[in-house]
């Protein structure tokens, strides 16, 4: 059983205005977390926090809940302008006087680990985990249901009551590029690409295309028996992350 310690409340504001409710786990050798949840999910909920105490073993941890997510304002755009949002957190933990900084990423928030690095830069490692290298995937009965979530107003209102997320109701105008078009922008940074052969939602051909868009320093790790992001990650493979960001950063 991981023991988490007790979390520093903290309120950011992105560039575009949004305010964004995060938490902060003080640690040393002068690296920090980011930690991206995923799609509908939060900060706040416990596998998350069972994950913020293991990075915690390496470093600093800064944990958000996207826009339209939790205790957050906003609405969610699904990938695209949550890039906003990391890049609070971020300058958040320079702020804090920490060196380097590791964004680690789950399904949504891997994708937006990726655009982040590739976009804004201003990072020391990447690692995104379960995530989508391309956009509008339908090809799994999770993926599809996703898609009714966002696409249809019965399907909003759902996740709404559900689970606390807020969903802008228009599409995307225009559509962000997908993490493998920009990925290969964020070298010289390090990526890490870590993906589950068990995963019902993203099929191993979407870390693949994500890997081969990506320049070196980069690195591909299929995890056997690893089902999709946060709910899934078993201690060990995060540990194994908080590992490669301490020898990367």
């Amino acid at each position: 059983m991981v023991c988490v310690p007790s979390l520093e409340p903290m309120t950011l504001y992105t560039s575009d205005a949004v305010r964004i409710d995060a938490a902060h786990l003080p640690g040393e050798r002068g690296l920090c977390f980011v930690l991206a949840h995923g799609f509908t999910c939060s900060w706040r909920q416990p596998a998350l926090r069972r994950i913020a105490g293991v990075l915690n073993r390496y470093g600093g941890v800064i944990g958000l809940d996207f826009r339209g997510h939790g205790s957050s304002g906003g609405l969610s755009t699904v990938g695209d302008r949550e890039t906003l949002d990391v890049e609070a957190a971020v300058a958040a933990a320079r702020r804090r006087g920490y060196e380097r900084v590791a964004v680690a990423g789950f399904s949504m928030g891997g994708a937006v680990a990726v655009r982040h690095a590739a976009l804004h830069g201003g990072v020391d490692c990447v690692a995104s985990i379960s995530a989508p290298a391309r956009w509008y995937y339908r090809g799994t009965a999770p993926m599809r249901r996703v898609h009714w979530a966002i696409e249809r107003r019965t399907g909003r209102l759902a996740v709404r009551l559900a689970r606390r997320t807020r969903i802008a109701a228009k599409g995307w105008d225009p559509v962000p590029e997908a993490p493998y078009e920009v990925a290969g922008r964020i070298a010289p940074t390090p990526l890490l690409v870590v993906h589950g052969d068990a995963d019902p939602f993203f099929p191993l051909e979407h870390a693949h295309q994500l890997y081969e868009a990506a320049r070196d320093p980069r690195e591909l790790w299929i995890e056997p028996s690893f089902g999709h992001a946060e709910a899934a990650a078993p201690p060990a493979l995060i540990k194994k992350i908080g590992e490669w960001a301490a020898a990367a950063s």
